[in-house]
């Protein structure tokens, strides 16, 4: 009975808040804020981030992967709805894909282009315009801000830029690359709090390209119905985040390395009151990292396992198809290859309209990417059965079957085991990626190491995962014992 009624309170308890974020820093704490805000009223949620660009979380919340994410007012009406739309008007072009637009935030965030104030001093740079006069200048953009109908294209054209020199990297890798010097202009968030700690020089908008960037919350329109309150909660951000503000807590996760879980409940004690006190850092380190890396590594293991499980359940049987049909054998081992050459992030993110976020998109990649060795491997292992041990086995009258379970595929088993073990090292490497849908495991530190050049976070993914990926090489070696025949294990040295 006690069973029944827990089972009744658990169906009828709403799902979890699932609050998104893009891959930087400055979205990752307003989704951390907005995931605290919802929780302070007793509401349980989620927080997926670091979930890649604008695109990749836009579809997220119009398929209901998401229910809410930080958005900025310039995107939707530029990116989103390509320039059609003007700011008044997004309410009911929302309304119209099923979503609505949440409260003003408080702050604008708008795209830039900056320099270097000793070198744009003596070049006599001010405005965007005078970038016309120095076309040998190296541009350095953030990937996104290249392709997006109001970045670096449509910046050209407005402005009639002449440089050709324009490279795409991570947005925060970009200052980097203007601090050493091998980068003259990159493209600017107004609340960087490396503008100022770089002493960096914005250039004027003199033609005024840039739309306004408001910082507002996007969310599904049926949250409140299946999530009463959550509305409320929200709406208690609105105008909470001014830009000072916000310049600030970027500055404390990006240039201190305050994390940004101990950032946003800075925030929220302090403008939200209650909720108890915010972590230290070092109380942070102190109680995470191991506890951190052990839920990576279970979160890892589950991604490759599957993957991994799939992988041979089929590739084994297609790789028998191969060896024993030859035609069609060269189709197989053709489409595999070509799987094997598609870039694993192109992959991942391909499989997001089929599958969604989450574990399911990179389990399906990890599945793709696992069966050319496999299936190849099984192929070469069958094929180099020697004919004098086939003959035998057909001189002996056994079944097909039994042939093949019981002589050919134990025969076949190094070369299968060899297979296997390099699909299961790439499947640990690549897995690293899943972090970009949503799917945790290493690569989520890495990441986030990477975006706020922390190197302690990047080796907190970076070093478990070559350790895992050399305990599986391990692992099969060991396995090897138990699955290869005694005698096709025996070196010839050791051979009497």
């Amino acid at each position: 009975m006690n069973a029944f009624v827990l089972l009744l309170l658990s169906a009828a308890s709403p799902e979890p808040v699932r609050v998104a974020s893009k891959a930087f820093t400055e979205s990752v704490i307003v989704g951390e804020i907005a995931t605290g805000a919802l929780e302070r009223r007793g509401i349980a949620a989620r927080h997926l981030r670091d979930l890649g660009g604008t695109r990749v979380v836009w579809d997220a919340l119009k398929r209901g992967d998401v229910d809410v994410y930080p958005e900025y007012t310039g995107t939707l009406s530029q990116e989103i709805f390509g320039g059609g739309v003007p700011p008044e008007g997004l309410g009911p072009a929302l309304a119209a894909e099923g979503l609505e637009l949440g409260p003003s935030l408080g702050f604008e965030d708008g795209y830039a282009l900056g320099m270097r104030e000793d070198v744009a001093e003596r070049l006599g740079i001010r405005r965007i315009s005078d970038l016309r006069e120095h076309p040998e200048l190296r541009f350095g953009f953030s990937s996104e801000f290249i392709d997006r109908a109001d970045g670096w294209r449509a910046l050209q054209r407005a402005y009639a830029l002449p440089q050709t020199k324009v490279r795409g990297l991570e947005h925060e890798l970009a200052y980097r690359g203007l601090r050493a010097g091998a980068l003259d202009v990159v493209d600017l968030y107004s609340t960087d709090p490396e503008i100022q700690a770089e002493r960096l020089r914005v250039l004027e908008d003199d033609r005024h390209h840039f739309p306004e960037y408001r910082a507002v919350l996007v969310l599904r329109a049926d949250l409140e119905r299946r999530v009463p309150g959550a509305r409320a909660a929200l709406e208690a951000l609105r105008d909470r985040i001014d830009a000072p503000a916000m310049i600030a807590m970027n500055a404390q996760a990006r240039l201190h390395h305050v994390p940004e879980t101990t950032v946003a409940a800075e925030f929220l004690k302090e403008h939200l009151g209650g909720g108890g006190e915010a972590p230290t850092s070092a109380d942070s380190k102190r109680e995470g990292r191991a506890s951190r890396i052990l839920a990576r590594l279970g979160e890892h293991l589950t991604l490759v396992g599957i993957s991994l499980g799939l992988s041979l359940v089929v590739a084994v049987p297609l790789g028998v198809l191969a060896a024993r049909r030859r035609r069609v054998g060269q189709a197989v081992l053709a489409i595999v290859g070509i799987v094997q050459t598609i870039p694993s992030l192109a992959l991942l993110v391909l499989m997001i309209p089929l599958l969604g976020i989450g574990t399911r998109p990179a389990i399906a990649a990890l599945f793709l990417y696992g069966l050319l060795p496999i299936v190849r491997n099984t192929h070469a292992g069958l094929v180099g059965i020697a004919p004098d041990l086939r003959e035998s086995a057909d001189a002996l009258g056994l079944p097909r079957l039994f042939r093949l379970l019981r002589v050919e595929l134990p025969l076949a088993s190094p070369s299968i085991l060899a297979g296997v073990k390099t699909s299961a090292v790439i499947a640990v490497g690549t897995a690293t990626l899943g972090a970009l849908v949503g799917a945790g495991g290493f690569g989520q530190p890495i990441l986030t190491g990477i975006r706020l050049a922390d190197t302690g976070l990047l080796l907190e993914g970076a070093l478990p995962s070559a350790a895992l990926a050399l305990g599986v090489q391990a692992a099969f070696d060991g396995l090897e014992r138990w699955v290869v025949p005694r005698g096709l294990r025996l070196h010839p040295e050791e051979s009497t």
